[in-house]
């Protein structure tokens, strides 16, 4: 019998047990410190050292209920920078000042220690409400009911909705389609308006609303435009109205719409702070509202995570060893990869004049320990979608809203790295639409741009959500496959060839269709980047020198 996941309160319960644990051996490390600098008082690294000790005692112990810990250690912490600061003006009446705050935190931690055990259940955790960044909906089904007594043109408007991905299923009477509806709900149903014995499709809708849960998305097709045709279907619950005859794309577009909801990836962000609890904790109330975390306890691997990591924002603390949060903004600036990567200071520091000093370097905001988990995960929500518009302005093709070049091939470093890494296999995929300039110049650039449209559309329903699809320039797209081997991927691609061979696109009074090539390269058979994109690209030439409307492999 598997054991029930431990819930977000049961966790930050563990890490007030580690802090619980730690404290004493932390105060006494803290004493010796204070003893040595009452020795010599001009030891920098032993009064940054007790500095940093107060100054995460007071961030801590506030964020895990300990306030009146906090208070004092704040209070330390201003003696403390003062002594940095001014080693020599530290009086008698200073180092008694200073030596009764570092006996009331060890006075306190005994306090605490007695009744560890107590303080460190889920009961003694506050509640909290967290706000959700995305939800939990199914990412959209892909059922379609499509009911018209026309049955030729209802099964050829059936096929191409296949192409997109869709799962279709006709019916030729609204009985039949309410009889259906009552045995498998469908995404969306697409219906004629009229059918013959007088059978209005509206009012037959409308009852069937009228007797399910919840009224069905749908979209009607017709051959009249008048004003009273269309008012019926918009009072009988329809979400769109296409007159005959329909087109295909125009159709998927609406579909798309009303079926498919893609569930927002979730906010990425980098927790950089050197005290391990609180880091975990503030990545805890993080991960309870869906974004990913990384914890970073020294400011010397940030640069690597950064890389390997692509946060959407930085949280750091100002007080760290060796670094403050001020060198480590600057340093990361410094980056041209980062300059506008948001970084907002998490710390119990409350001078404003330092808390403004360390945002002129760029950081975004300042947050101060202790922070309510409704509070923390609002902050970084809207500086984290922020940054995700500005990525995706500057990521995306803006005719298709794929990837563009610059970014697919940065996608497909990264992907190589991973593959290598965890030996796992991989597939690029090139691919150029068939006899695309006589598209363009017979039909027009925006005729070609809806085949570019439909390609992409089908690229990216068909293929898994964990494959990259990008376009990389004029007709030619690219699509990195995950963990797939080359035999499988060529089959996979094959299809949507077929597929899109069959869709069919309209100029006017003119209908053709568009065919594609393709040329595919695996990893681990081509290792380096530039070497699995040319193997790509020779077997995509080698499809096209093969008479085109086909897909190649380079072994």
């Amino acid at each position: 019998m598997s054991e029930r996941p431990l819930s977000v309160r049961s966790k930050i319960a563990l890490l007030r047990a580690k802090f619980i644990e730690q404290l004493p051996r932390r105060v006494e490390e803290a004493l010796r410190l204070f003893a040595a600098l009452r020795a010599n008082p001009h030891d920098k690294d032993a009064a940054a050292n007790l500095h940093r000790f107060l100054h995460s005692i007071k961030g801590t112990g506030n964020s895990f209920g300990f306030s009146d810990l906090g208070t004092i250690a704040g209070r330390g912490e201003s003696l403390a920078g003062r002594l940095l600061e001014n080693p020599a003006g530290a009086s008698p009446a200073f180092w008694d000042e200073l030596g009764e705050v570092l006996a009331n935190i060890n006075l306190g931690a005994e306090v605490i220690a007695e009744v560890g055990g107590y303080l460190a259940q889920e009961k003694e955790v506050p509640h909290f409400e967290l706000p959700k960044i995305g939800d939990d909906k199914d990412p959209g089904g892909r059922l379609i009911y499509l009911c018209d007594d026309e049955a030729l043109q209802v099964e050829q408007l059936a096929t191409q909705l296949r192409c997109f991905g869709y799962v279709t299923i006709t019916f030729n009477s609204p009985a039949e389609l309410a009889a259906a509806v009552k045995v498998k709900r469908p995404s969306a149903i697409v219906m004629d308006i009229n059918f013959p014995g007088g059978v209005s499709g509206t009012e037959a809708l409308h009852a069937l609303n009228q007797e399910i849960d919840e009224p069905l998305p749908a979209i009607f097709l017709s051959g009249r435009d008048d004003f009273e045709a269309r008012l019926s279907a918009v009072q009988a619950g329809g979400s769109a109205y296409f007159l005959k005859p329909t087109h295909p794309l125009e159709l998927v577009a609406t579909l798309d719409e009303l079926t498919v909801q893609k569930k927002p990836e979730p906010y990425r962000v980098l927790v950089v702070d050197d005290e391990p609890e609180i880091a975990a904790y503030h990545c805890l109330i993080l991960q309870e509202a869906r974004m990913i975390t990384y914890q970073v306890h020294k400011p010397e691997r940030v640069l690597e995570v950064l890389q390997e990591f692509r946060p959407d924002m930085v949280l750091m603390d100002m007080y760290m060893p060796g670094c403050t949060g001020r060198d480590l903004a600057q340093l990361i600036r410094q980056v041209p990869d980062y300059v506008g990567l948001p970084i907002v200071y998490l710390s119990s520091e409350t001078d404003r004049k330092k808390q403004f000093s360390a945002m002129r370097v760029g950081a975004e905001g300042f947050l101060t320990k202790p922070i309510q988990p409704e509070d923390l995960v609002t902050a970084v929500a809207i500086r984290a979608e922020r940054m995700r518009i500005l990525r995706t302005l500057m990521a995306r093709d803006s005719l298709t809203g794929l990837y563009n070049h610059t970014t697919t091939t940065q996608l497909l470093d990264s992907a190589l790295s991973n593959a290598a890494r965890h030996q796992l296999p991989l597939c690029f995929v090139m691919i150029d639409v068939d006899n695309f300039k006589s598209v363009n110049d017979t039909y027009g650039h925006p005729v070609g741009d809806q085949v570019l449209l439909a390609l992409a559309r089908v690229l990216q329903q068909r293929l898994r959500n964990s494959d990259i699809v990008g376009r990389y320039g004029g007709e030619e797209f690219a699509a990195i496959l995950h963990e797939i081997e080359l035999v499988h991927a060529a089959q996979i691609i094959d299809q949507l060839r077929e597929d899109f061979s069959k869709v069919r696109f309209h100029a006017g009074d003119a209908e053709f269709s568009c065919t594609f090539s393709a040329g595919i390269a695996a990893f681990p058979q081509f290792k380096r980047l530039e070497i699995l994109r040319e193997a790509a690209d020779r077997a995509l030439y080698d499809a096209k020198k093969q008479g085109r409307n086909r897909v190649m492999t380079n072994r």
